[in-house]
């Protein structure tokens, strides 16, 4: 599988955001769930209070006997191997944010661990998956011992840890987790959780009406995380810490971090300990999943705006699979060759250390669009 273009000549495709799901809460609690966590109460996939009004998945995304979308590992290489040209894909489990109970949430991302290594890495397709390990935030002791049981697994790649968390991913208490990350070599993914948690409202004034306001403002909540994290010296103290926002928000980088320039440096004295201009902390600690709503689309600007603050080395092609706005890659046209392989596949090979030429060739293709 590959991307094809009119002069013969293909470029890789990695997926760097494929959600999985459990086949059902049942599936969920009676094969993964251990007790007493299996018989407590928590939020089914389906709560999350703003729904897409067309329906969350892909038509024809779900599984067999009514299952969730994105349950069956058969189904999934299909479409993404088969129908879509993807060569490798990178697998992020959905799970149900933060729990009141800190327990309750890490045996729910321990649930879904065990999931995605036992039916998805270590099944008949594993060796197109990469996996993300699910952690509670909240209880960094389970996320240590989360961490511990998996980091080395050849085909976990990256921590993963929801967006609406209670505090700014740069304060103290977080820092085990991420010098905890950095020394295991994994990244650590930040997406929109699935699920109704208890998260803060999505915007500093409370709640939006409508799911469309709420998918345009949610993704400044990454802004939030990443600039707290430079003002408190986090990749200053964990040098080799690498952050993955994994859904969306590089198109609102360039004039939130040319204002964290222009106020930041010259307040050096509050945050000492971040000796650096803001920008300078972007290089190689932080990344971006770029899907079908972010940047400017196929305009004559598109390669000249992927360039704007170093974006084009820190963006990551990402589906979104099986959710409805799962897009087809599609690479604009006034991008730079240098520019199509960094969307398409060389910085997701490069952050989690996939040797994408010893995919085995195959006869199918995708058409450059």
């Amino acid at each position: 599988m590959a991307l094809a273009h009119p002069d013969g000549t293909h470029t890789p495709v990695i997926d760097a955001s494929v959600h999985i799901f459990a086949g059902s809460n049942k599936d969920l609690r009676q094969n993964f769930l251990r007790e007493p966590f299996a018989s407590r109460g928590f939020p089914d996939y389906e709560m999350d209070w703003y729904g897409a009004p067309g329906g969350e998945y892909l038509k024809g995304a779900r599984g067999p006997d009514r299952q969730y979308p994105g349950s069956d590992p058969s189904l999934v290489a299909e479409e993404l191997f088969e129908r879509r040209g993807v060569d490798i894909a990178v697998l992020h489990p959905m799970t149900r944010g933060i729990m009141p109970d800190r327990h309750l949430g890490t045996a729910i991302a321990a649930a879904h661990n065990e999931m995605m290594v036992t039916r998805w890495l270590d099944g008949e397709f594993g060796a197109r998956f990469r996996g993300t390990i699910r952690v509670d935030p909240d209880d960094v002791a389970g996320a240590l011992r989360e961490i511990q049981k998996y980091k080395d697994h050849p085909g976990v790649v990256q921590i993963g840890v929801p967006l609406q968390s209670r505090e700014l991913y740069g304060k103290p208490q977080f820092w085990p987790l991420w010098d905890a990350a950095a020394e295991a070599n994994l990244p650590v993914a930040v997406h929109i959780e699935v699920g109704a948690g208890i998260a803060f409202p999505p915007t500093p004034s409370g709640k939006t009406r409508t799911y469309e306001q709420y998918l345009s403002f949610m993704s400044l909540n990454y802004l939030y995380h990443l600039m707290n994290m430079i003002a408190e010296g986090v990749f200053e103290r964990t040098p080799t810490l690498k952050f993955v926002w994994a859904d969306g928000a590089a198109d609102m980088l360039t004039p939130f971090i040319w204002r964290m320039d222009c106020f930041g440096r010259p307040h050096l004295e509050q945050t000492p300990w971040a000796p650096k201009m803001p920008s300078d902390y972007l290089p190689g600690h932080v990344y971006f999943v770029q899907g079908s709503l972010d940047g400017p689309g196929d305009t004559d600007f598109a390669g000249e705006w992927a360039s704007f603050t170093g974006k084009e080395d820190m963006v990551m092609f990402g589906s979104s699979y099986p959710h409805w706005d799962a897009n087809q890659l599609t690479v604009p046209s006034t991008y730079s060759t240098e520019q199509r392989d960094k969307l398409c596949w060389r910085n997701a090979a490069e952050l989690y250390g996939i040797d994408v030429p010893a995919i085995p060739a195959t006869t199918s293709t995708i058409a450059a669009q």
